[in-house]
């Protein structure tokens, strides 16, 4: 799947920080029962590339993706792990050719215009937006649409469901990120009721 692709899934990206590799099948099937199918794992923890592998083994109907990518180190263990994307928080252009080559839907972070640009022309048109409510929230995307109409983002950072639809209203985003679907104490606890619940919150944004 190409990252468009990816990111029209659903209107959410849960972005997870798991502690214990263990949790995270659970995890997957909860968000699949409520209605999100892409997850993006943050490599932040020992335990992040062991719980992709076991939500690729075990709950193959989630897409499945690595977030946090920072340099070319990460990107083999990331495919070994069978991630299907990686999300980068900011633009390193010397990334967009490996990342790509090694079969990875790859959405990197940008803040600025400039650095949008920077990311089309390296070949890039679908981008994350981060920290979207630092850099202006919905106000500058909808700034940004008519100078880069060919560019879409995904808006992560600071966003919760109380204002994922007006981002979500916007014409030039697919999706939006966040923690609000699949909370850390939540994954922590195994409290997969609660995290279905939330996610069928988040399936039904789309506004």
């Amino acid at each position: 799947m190409n990252v468009r692709d990816i990111l029209k899934a659903g209107p959410v990206i849960p972005v997870v920080t798991i502690d214990d590799a263990a949790r995270g099948p659970g995890l997957a099937r909860a968000l699949l029962a409520g209605g999100i199918r892409v997850i993006e794992v943050t490599m932040r923890t020992p335990a992040a590339l062991d719980a992709v592998r076991a939500i690729r083994a075990e709950v193959p109907d989630a897409i499945v993706g690595v977030g946090t990518l920072l340099d070319r180190a990460q990107i083999a263990p990331a495919v070994e792990a069978g991630a299907a994307f990686a999300v980068s928080p900011g633009l390193d252009v010397e990334l967009v050719a490996p990342v790509t080559a090694a079969g990875l839907a790859y959405l990197p972070g940008v803040q600025t215009v400039s650095e949008a640009m920077a990311a089309r022309k390296a070949g890039l048109d679908t981008l994350k937006f981060f920290p979207a409510k630092a850099a202006g929230g919905t106000y500058a995307l909808d700034q940004i649409r008519p100078v880069l109409p060919d560019i879409a983002f995904c808006p992560t950072g600071g966003i919760g469901a109380a204002d994922a639809p007006e981002y979500l209203g916007l014409p030039n985003v697919l999706c939006v990120g966040g923690s609000f679907p699949a909370p850390t104490d939540a994954i922590r606890d195994g409290d997969w009721a609660r995290i279905e619940n939330l996610a069928r919150q988040a399936a039904a944004l789309r506004g």
